[in-house]
């Protein structure tokens, strides 16, 4: 079936050229001019996706959109922002109000087409995942090793997808993962626990499926915009992971990675041991990964330098605890052979 877009703008020349573009590119399309319309539309449509003009008479995008979650049964379609402003206070508030991009007006044809083709492809991602590993589920209660072997394979998968966005990332997922249950083993942690931060981990950085291309493989500096989308990922990935109850606490890592023991971090401010417990540990090993891997701006860090950067963030980017196990295990790696290869 064709994805179904609805388009709210109160422009007809956009809604035009909005629909001649998607039209003829296969997709089926409604118009509509007003919030008010498309809220009258969603009681009795489920489109697949909405793009939805910031700028309109009587009720403008952001209040639509939050009556789209409240009132229609919309909650869960994605919606994506028309819009002719270019600031990025527009983007922050377009992000917390539940948008999952933008596209600039005047409409660019082959802007419009990938980004609607990646949202759908996103959504689909997300609602396919959580349907096969539901199905699973119900299928194989008794048999519960078999249940978490194929929870393995679905996350092995879509870790495989998440570095494969990254053309000079290989492998980090795994390594994160890999990194992670180390700590958690050495801490302590019961194997249950160790194997089910393992899972968190290979899935820390699953919202990046939603950051365009563009920005994730930029081989320059970011500007502060585009490093504004780049951490918006956390909240992406807690939305694509939300809807799988079988493996509690998976979204944890994707969310809250970025948060900082001393509060400086993203994307809620979080500190100390407010901060989920997996997210603390998966945190050391992911800036442990990032500093022990090739970038497009550098190669491998030195050892020595890169424990540095860990003594350096103990007890304020990194949970004092979980970064002296991160220094012992670097100290028994006299060969340097936990890095990527």
């Amino acid at each position: 079936m064709n994805t179904w877009i609805l388009v709210v703008d109160d422009d007809a020349s956009n809604l035009t050229v909005a629909n001649r573009i998607l039209s003829d590119a296969g997709l089926r399309v409604s118009c509509v001019k007003s919030g008010v319309a498309a809220l009258k539309f969603l009681k009795i449509n489920r489109p697949d996706l909405i793009l939805l003009d910031i700028h309109m008479p009587e009720m403008d995008g952001f209040e639509t959109i939050a009556r789209i979650r409240r009132e229609s049964g919309g909650a869960d379609i994605p919606v994506i922002f028309l819009t002719a402003d270019d600031d990025s206070e527009t983007e922050k508030m377009g992000l917390q109000a539940g948008a999952m991009d933008f596209i600039r007006k005047p409409f660019v044809p082959e802007v419009l087409l990938l980004r609607v083709r990646h949202s759908a492809e996103l959504t689909r991602l997300q609602a396919d995942l959580a349907r096969e590993v539901e199905e699973k589920a119900q299928e194989i209660t008794a048999q519960s090793r078999r249940l978490e072997r194929l929870s393995l394979q679905i996350v092995k998968a879509l870790s495989g997808a998440i570095d494969a966005k990254d053309i000079y990332t290989h492998g980090h997922s795994s390594r994160v993962a890999e990194y992670s249950k180390m700590i958690a083993a050495r801490a302590g942690l019961p194997r249950e626990q160790q194997e089910a931060i393992y899972m968190i981990g290979l899935l820390h950085d699953v919202g990046k499926i939603g950051i365009p291309d563009t920005i994730i493989n930029k081989p320059s500096k970011l500007s502060s915009e585009e490093y504004d989308i780049i951490k918006t990922h956390p909240v992406l990935g807690e939305k694509i992971l939300r809807n799988i109850t079988e493996i509690p606490n998976l979204l944890t890592g994707a969310k809250y990675h970025h948060e900082r023991y001393d509060g400086g971090g993203y994307p809620e401010g979080l500190s100390g041991e407010s901060i989920p417990l997996e997210a603390r540990i998966i945190a050391v090993a992911d800036a442990y990964d990032a500093m022990s891997s090739r970038r497009s701006y550098r190669d491998i860090l030195p050892q020595e330098q890169v424990r540095e950067e860990i003594v350096k963030g103990r007890g304020t980017q990194f949970d004092p605890v979980f970064a002296d196990i991160m220094l012992a295990l670097i100290d028994e790696d006299a060969g340097y052979l936990m890095r990527e290869e």
